[in-house]
């Protein structure tokens, strides 16, 4: 997942100032590029013809041809470089990079050298016969040199880039993750939740004290648990589906008899680690869009089975929803666990939600074995 991605999940807009920042900081690394590039090869041909005038005097068609070389240097390397952003080399591994940097290297070497070498009998540069043969050699490993010091600065700045790239979509990354748990924490917080379960709580008292403290102690476990969130990233399924049930007996209290629940698990799939409250959202989206809407109440079903790479979660509840209306709803009960989990396993996880029939409503949510991406 990109930054860009993660930005549009978070509704960030670039502003016209941040699309003005980037064509500058756009034409900055082309300045940068480019001087980087003829100071570099324009160095190299000083370096060479100083240490060539230490041993003899060199004379004007030879300091052509060594300008030359350093333009066919700076075109040829600068079309090396196409090539490779062409072919996206900067995300290969280091064992696929090296050798084609090695062979790369050698054959741009060889492009360059001709051109010189064509130039050096147009400019008359004197050539001893007897050793031109290994003159030529000499050359060509000297420019491959030059060709595999330049890859090694373009690939170790390239690296040190997507580097820091890394490390700021790590950050949204994980600001996204916090966010849509704070959103989640507000979500099971609400006042009417709170609201609605004090008032139950309240007519018990003089009723029934045992179920009123029985209650007061459900409603303070599942205010406990959503104040982890702040401190885990995971919890066991097992400890999901025990807020599940405290939940579950405080909206009971509320609809008496129209509110009937069964939760079923295996023990491989209560070991599961999941993001926190995941399930309890769409529990609690069950109740409020599905049995609460019903004059007779309903029924809700949840099971947890394994199997070899997948966690499966089905979630029925009486009712019916309506597909347009719930593409159009504002709220984040589906919305934000589909995003959660498109942050945290990517493709790998899924959620779906459809009538299972004219009276049932089921939510299936597929989570990986193998944890977060």
């Amino acid at each position: 997942m990109t930054t860009a991605t993660l930005k549009a999940k978070l509704g960030f807009d670039k502003t016209q100032s941040e699309i003005k920042n980037e064509i500058v900081d756009t034409l900055k690394r082309k300045n940068l590029y480019w001087i980087s590039q003829i100071s570099g090869w324009g160095l190299f041909v000083i370096v060479n013809l100083l240490i060539i005038s230490s041993f003899e005097t060199v004379p004007l068609n030879k300091i052509a041809l060594w300008l030359i070389l350093a333009f066919c240097g700076v075109v040829f390397s600068h079309l090396y470089r196409l090539y490779i952003k062409k072919n996206s080399w900067t995300n290969l591994t280091l064992k696929k990079i090296i050798p084609r940097i090695l062979i790369a290297s050698f054959i741009v070497a060889i492009i360059i050298y001709i051109p010189v070498y064509g130039s050096g009998y147009l400019l008359g540069v004197e050539r001893e016969e007897k050793h031109l043969t290994a003159a030529i050699i000499a050359s060509t490993l000297n420019i491959t040199s030059v060709m595999l010091v330049w890859s090694l600065i373009y690939f170790a700045i390239h690296y040190f880039e997507n580097s820091k790239k890394a490390e700021i979509e790590t950050l949204i990354f994980e600001a996204a993750v916090k966010d849509f748990e704070l959103k989640t924490l507000k979500a099971q917080l609400n006042p009417h939740f709170m609201f609605n379960a004090m008032n139950s709580i309240r007519a018990l008292i003089e009723e029934d004290p045992q179920n009123a403290k029985d209650a007061i102690t459900k409603l303070s476990n599942l205010m406990r648990y959503t104040l982890r969130i702040e401190r885990t990233e995971t919890v066991s399924l097992a400890d999901e589906f025990k807020t599940i049930q405290d939940y579950l007996d405080l909206e009971k209290i509320r609809f008496e008899e129209r509110l009937q629940y069964k939760i079923q698990s295996t023990p491989s799939a209560d070991r599961v680690e999941i993001p926190p409250m995941m399930v309890q959202t769409l529990v609690e989206n069950g109740i409020k869009h599905g049995i609460s809407k019903l004059t007779q109440g309903g029924n809700l079903y949840i099971s947890a089975t394994t199997d070899s790479a997948y966690l499966n979660i089905e979630i029925r509840n009486s009712g019916k929803f309506d597909e347009e209306a719930l593409k159009s709803s504002h709220g984040f009960g589906v919305s934000n666990t589909k995003h959660r989990l498109s942050l945290l396993y990517g493709e790998n996880a899924s959620l779906t939600l459809l009538n299972e029939n004219n009276n049932t409503v089921l939510a299936k949510l597929k989570i990986p074995l193998g944890g977060s991406k």
